[in-house]
């Protein structure tokens, strides 16, 4: 099957109304076959494929996890003047990190198209340097920050520059 019979089969089964079609599977089963957690059951295949409006919640959630936040990289890039650190950016703007003398503040941009959806959420935050270790971890307040003291002894610009000049922030999962 061609990408486009796909493209076209799938548009015609969610386009599909059935008299008295209900939801028969819930959002709980859907998101574990979605991340792998838990595959569907023959049974469970074959009522999502005979209910059109289970097979458009199936496809709504889909979008939703394809459109959420996974995470965000930042490098830094500026060559050692000698001068403190301030401040890091991710590359795709939405996170700042600001170092303030012994405490280091991560900021959401309120201008990204991203941020209400982050600040809603309220989502528990961890920035990680280049060899994995935790800069911070905390959950946005409503301005979209958080903050902690640094963890580390060598000031910030040192300590990025002898782990891969990278940090990533990324939301905090459950036991990592």
């Amino acid at each position: 099957m061609t990408e486009l019979e796909r493209k076209l089969q799938a548009q015609l089964l969610v386009a599909q109304r059935i008299e008295g079609d209900r939801l028969v599977l819930d959002d709980a089963v859907l998101r574990a076959a979605l991340d792998g957690s838990r595959p569907l059951r023959a049974a469970e295949r074959a009522a999502l494929q005979g209910s059109p409006l289970t097979i458009r919640r199936f496809k709504h959630l889909a979008d939703q996890r394809r459109a959420a936040w996974q995470g965000s990289r930042g490098l830094l890039r500026a060559a050692d003047s000698g001068a403190p650190l301030e401040v890091l950016a991710t590359d795709d703007g939405l996170w700042r990190l600001h170092f303030a003398g012994a405490q280091v503040i991560l900021q959401l941009d309120p201008q990204a198209a991203r941020a209400p959806q982050l600040l809603a959420g309220r989502p528990r935050i961890k920035v990680r340097d280049g060899a994995g270790a935790v800069v911070l971890e905390g959950v946005l307040d409503a301005d979209g920050e958080c903050e902690g003291p640094w963890p580390f002894a060598a000031p910030p610009a040192e300590h990025f520059q002898r782990h891969g000049a990278v940090f990533a922030v990324e939301p905090a999962r459950e036991g990592h």
